[in-house]
């Protein structure tokens, strides 16, 4: 049921009864079961078919050996296609958007689901990249280093023959001995090539980022990044570098101890989690305000615990071969790039976002909207479309996928999996208490059946909830609203005590089973 506002005045419209229900009058003490706030939203399941053919066989044929639901193999897909692709390539959207080609992906399931065997199937490819970029860069760090030294040590030589140098060959030997210092300086010694991180710290993350020239990706198949995000060891929440590595913005780090500078960097999260840590998330301080939990594309699958086969399929080798080559020459073939590569949309593929653009604007509006509530998500859905749209057609022509603009049928495709997240995040919201409406409605229920009222007003409900919550009587009437549809209340208009004056104010009728502990 799609929730959104009321206005206060509608409870004029609203059928109530003319007195409270009494002893003689047993057909209003009749109650239905009230119908549960937030009961699970349908979730459509991951539309695997999108993907090329090689990525949607190894998603699909992971499923099976696994028994696991496909969300889980192809949200981390994605979050493996932009740790080949992050920091390396851009989608032209159109004028001056750019989207970089990094996304922020998670996962809830509860613990059984086999979600470090899927991770270990997926990410395998990436770690052997990385590995060979590692050999090849040997000998590179190798020289390097050599050359800095023996920079370092004439540079030493000449400025202690400078100082104790006399008469005119002094300022002949200081400015050798400046010139060598200031070439010393310059040679830097490039860093061991690193794809992925675990659990790391924002200043680690940060650190790492600078060092590998504006990339990273965070792949974990627990949710301790959140409790590093949320300050749990640090004493007080730490997300800039996780804004910025989502957007691209400039980060500047000036510290005592090091100072560290990045134009664009492009961070890659892919992470999955038990549902209960996206309650958690949900309440890191500043998460919501700041536009943390809008950067994620959330995954709610159902768990297939009790349903699984015990003898399955396994990944056909080719199947499993040509995934790991795929990803192995995607990764390879971008690393090199330092100016991102430019990817272009065909005029159709731009138009079906435009399309796309226009229906989803309307499901912005604070009052109405399907998205309203959870705008900061949704206003970056239209772009994270976009990045998905680059990441498919990488997948479909490898790293020089820049030489070929997206298609419409590519861009149809991601539409199709920004629908998908679109679904999941309103179930994902639902949980972390993303619609005030609905939060505020679970807190009247929490009074309610605190105060075990079976007729009440709604001043005296007023009275009791927390003003940083509930700061006006206008905005409980949405709430109040809420529950009458949903069967926990019923309004009713008491009789007229007197002839002058003005009639009473509506009352509620609450359902017995919140006074009888229930929800």
């Amino acid at each position: 049921m799609t929730t959104q506002s009321v206005d206060t005045d509608l409870w004029a419209g609203l059928p109530t009864l003319e007195e409270p229900p009494g002893e003689d009058d047993t057909a209003s003490d009749v109650w239905d079961d009230p119908i549960p706030l937030t009961g699970r939203r349908e979730c459509p399941a991951f539309p695997a078919h999108v993907f090329p053919a090689w990525l949607g066989e190894f998603v699909s044929a992971v499923a099976e050996e696994t028994q696991t639901p496909v969300d889980l193999a192809g949200s981390i897909a994605l979050a493996v296609l932009a740790t080949a692709a992050g920091g390396r390539s851009v989608v032209h959207v159109r004028g001056n958007w750019r989207e970089p080609t990094n996304l922020y992906t998670v996962v809830a399931l509860p613990p059984g689901n086999r979600k470090s065997a899927v991770f270990g199937l997926l990410t395998d490819p990436l770690y052997e990249a990385e590995k060979r970029l590692k050999t090849a860069m040997k000998p590179v760090i190798v020289e390097a280093e050599l050359t800095a030294r023996l920079a370092k040590e004439a540079a030493d030589k000449a400025a202690a023959k400078a100082a104790s140098a006399d008469g005119d060959k002094r300022d002949e030997m200081v400015a050798t001995a400046i010139g060598l210092a200031q070439t010393a300086d310059t040679l830097a010694v490039p860093a061991e090539p690193l794809l992925l991180a675990d659990d790391s710290t924002p200043e680690t993350v940060t650190s790492l980022i600078a060092e590998q020239g504006g990339r990273l990706s965070v792949m974990s198949d627990e949710g301790g990044i959140f409790d590093i995000i949320a300050g749990r060891y640090s004493g007080k929440p730490n997300m800039e570098v996780f804004l910025k590595g989502h957007a691209g913005g400039r980060l500047r780090v000036n510290r005592q101890t090091r100072r560290e500078y990045i134009d664009a960097p492009a961070l890659t999260i892919g992470l999955a989690v038990q549902p209960d840590i996206l309650e958690e998330i949900g309440k890191i301080k500043g998460a919501k305000g700041r536009g943390l939990l809008g950067r994620f594309l959330y995954s709610l699958p159902v768990s297939t615990v009790g349903e699984r086969k015990v003898i399955t399929d396994p990944v056909p080798e080719q199947t499993a071969a040509t995934y790991s080559s795929n990803v192995i020459d995607l990764t390879l073939s971008l690393a090199e790039w330092t100016d991102p590569a430019v990817i272009q949309l065909t005029p159709e593929a731009g138009a079906a976002l435009i399309a796309y653009q226009e229906r989803v604007e309307p499901w912005l509006k604070a009052r109405g909207g399907k998205l309203g509530h959870i705008t900061d998500w949704a206003g970056k859905l239209v772009g994270a479309t976009a990045r998905m749209a680059a990441l498919l057609h990488l997948a479909e022509h490898g790293g020089n996928g820049y030489a070929h603009p997206v298609t419409e049928g590519t861009m149809n495709a991601a539409i199709e999996l920004g629908e998908y997240y679109t679904a999941h995040a309103l179930a994902v919201f639902d949980v972390m208490g993303g619609d005030p409406v609905i939060s505020r409605a679970r807190s009247v229920l929490d009074v309610l059946r605190d105060n075990g009222w079976e007729d009440v007003s709604r001043r005296d409900v007023f009275t009791v909830l927390s003003r940083s919550e509930v700061s006006t009587v206008a905005d409980l009437e949405p709430a109040l609203a809420l529950l009458e549809d949903h069967g926990y209340l019923r309004s009713y208009q008491p009789e007229r005590t007197g002839k002058r004056g003005r009639p009473p104010a509506p009352r509620l009728l609450v359902h017995p089973v919140l006074r009888q502990g229930g929800r």
